[in-house]
């Protein structure tokens, strides 16, 4: 008898979770093709994206959560599912003290579901049992953008900003910049701009359209897929050589199109999602530029054309920029391969942490795997 796993994996809005969820869900598929997989997910976060994996046979958006909210019905948002499952695993995020005190509607979500569930057990995502294969490679089933037939010209996909405050984003003075040089190293190369302004109760985009129009008119060939249909911009964004942006979920959304990501890397959270697909993170000299701050206090504001966090400050953009500009040749002239890039930003990040391997958390443990293993070598 076929057996049937729910992937409970509720949390925050943005699309890096949704990501999250669909990796797992790919691994348990891959450890065993004939379960039946179904999600949950926060009806806030694009849940269209599991219509791209065939593996999936049921998608259940849970509507209306608030996750501050501790003394909130969740039962009606639950109800609309399915009670008996074989298995069902959950984002872990719901079982950590730290999480379960900042988001207590969170904390009531899963301690509800579990009692509303029926199942032979409760584990957590990305995890056995049931039967787990992770590190596996998780693309997006994407339609094809018609391209020319020998058009070789670079393409270059940029995401200015991710759905936090505008200060949490460089400048429009800074992406100038990087425009301006990256069009210099490659002047025959197709800018797109992607980017969400419209707002729906989903993420969108900390950019207005002046800076977007600004942008446009920085370099000499340059498109847009903005406010367009999601999956149409990710469509767009695997039509590209490379994927640049500040830390976002968008930027693993990219990875899972097959598009290398370049991280402008900075503000609270390291990148943690590596999936096969080669990528760059530019890291900032922490010292200087204060960041990864996680759950706790943000480092003060400096005055940068108005507020800027201090790791996507002008200095510190012109400060890497002969990175930034190089690691996109690397990404598009297509240098080095998955495992190579992996291990350059493991060493880079040991260095960042004086070594501290438990810093580097990751889905699917894929980091600290690696970090072990450069220690041992």
């Amino acid at each position: 008898m076929t057996e049937s796993l729910l992937v409970n994996f509720v949390y925050a809005p943005p699309v890096g979770h949704a990501i999250e969820a669909l990796h797992y869900c790919n691994g348990y598929h891959r450890a065993d093709p004939a379960k039946r997989i179904a999600v949950a997910l926060n009806a806030a976060t694009p849940t269209e994206l599991a219509g791209l994996c065939p593996f999936i046979d049921a998608t259940y958006p849970i509507r209306g959560l608030d996750l501050i909210d501790g003394t909130q019905d969740v039962m009606p948002a639950i109800a609309g599912i399915p009670r008996e499952w074989d298995w069902i695993v959950e984002d872990g995020r719901g079982r950590l003290p730290d999480q379960r005190d900042l988001f207590p509607g969170l904390a009531r979500y899963y301690d509800e579901s579990r009692t509303y569930f029926v199942a032979w057990d409760f584990g957590a995502a990305g995890a056995a049992p049931p039967d787990y294969r992770p590190r596996e490679p998780f693309r997006l089933q994407l339609p094809d953008l018609p391209t020319p037939v020998g058009d070789r010209r670079p393409r270059i996909a940029v995401l200015p900003a991710g759905g936090g405050e505008r200060e949490l984003y460089p400048s429009i003075a800074s992406w100038e910049l990087v425009l301006r040089v990256l069009a210099l190293r490659f002047p025959d190369a197709t800018f797109c701009l992607v980017g969400k302004r419209s707002r729906d109760g989903r993420t969108h985009t900390a950019f207005r359209d002046a800076e977007f129009e600004r942008l446009r008119q920085t370099v000499p060939r340059c498109v847009a897929a903005i406010d367009v249909p999601l999956i149409d911009q990710l469509a767009a964004v695997r039509a590209c050589d490379v994927f640049i942006s500040p830390h976002s979920g968008f930027g693993m959304a990219a990875l899972a199109t097959g598009t290398p990501w370049l991280a402008i890397s900075g503000n609270k959270w390291p990148e943690y999602y590596f999936n096969g697909v080669p990528f760059y993170s530019v890291l900032p000299d922490i010292a200087r530029f204060p960041c990864y701050t996680y759950l706790a206090p943000d480092p003060p504001l400096v005055d940068d054309d108005g507020p800027r966090s201090p790791s996507m400050s002008a200095t510190r953009i012109r400060a890497d920029l002969d990175e930034i500009v190089e690691a996109a040749a690397g990404l598009i002239e297509q240098r080095w391969d998955y495992d190579t890039a992996l291990a350059g930003h493991v060493a880079r990040a040991l260095r960042l942490y004086d070594g501290d391997i438990g810093r580097m958390w990751s889905v699917d443990g894929v980091l600290a795997r690696v970090a072990a293993r450069l220690r041992v070598d």
